[in-house]
């Protein structure tokens, strides 16, 4: 992202506040979908994302920094949606083929059990765990890079990964009793 186009946004200009949005729209609804679960409460969080962008984008002062402030926007908007609802819905990641769990030649309908197994496990975890756990396995940002969307230090990061993937290993083995 252009440092200019962000410091015009900042100024007031709705065509470059415009295009900063159609090049970040798609990055910010993925992130809400995994973190959320639901399509509709999804689209909500990202337009709420970006109102509280445009309304906050004066008090940014690194034009730099945008992305990881986007970010926290962004995590913020779904915490709320997910208070707002007060309930929880299962949630599904879309791994890579690479990266999906072995199931050991047992067909599709064990494969989709498995999902559906994982996908309760996951909506059983905290905004912050599942926050975590989408910026690094489903966007594959590196710790660095986590950290500075998140505004935290690296050693949060780690900590707060290590504990989320005890979290989801421990859902995980609450589901499959």
């Amino acid at each position: 992202m252009e440092p200019q186009l962000i410091e015009a946004a900042r100024r007031g200009d709705r065509e470059a506040f415009d295009a900063i949005v159609r090049t970040r729209l798609d990055t910010v609804y993925r992130t809400a979908f995994t973190i959320l679960g639901h399509a509709a409460d999804a689209q909500d969080a990202t337009q709420e994302t970006f109102v509280a962008a445009w309304r906050n984008l004066p008090g940014l002062r690194d034009a730099n920094r945008f992305d990881a402030w986007l970010g926290r926007i962004t995590i913020n908007a779904c915490r709320m949606a997910l208070r707002r609802r007060g309930t929880v819905r299962e949630i599904s990641i879309d791994l890579p083929d690479a990266q999906q769990p072995a199931t050991g030649g047992a067909g599709p309908a064990a494969e989709a059990a498995e999902a559906e197994v994982f996908d309760r496990a996951f909506a059983r975890l905290s905004v912050d765990d599942r926050a975590i756990l989408v910026l690094h396995h489903h966007q594959e940002l590196a710790i660095a890079e986590i950290a500075d969307r998140l505004g935290i230090p690296n050693g949060t990061v780690k900590s707060r990964l290590h504990r989320a993937r005890h979290a989801l290993e421990r859902a995980l083995e609450r589901e499959n009793r």
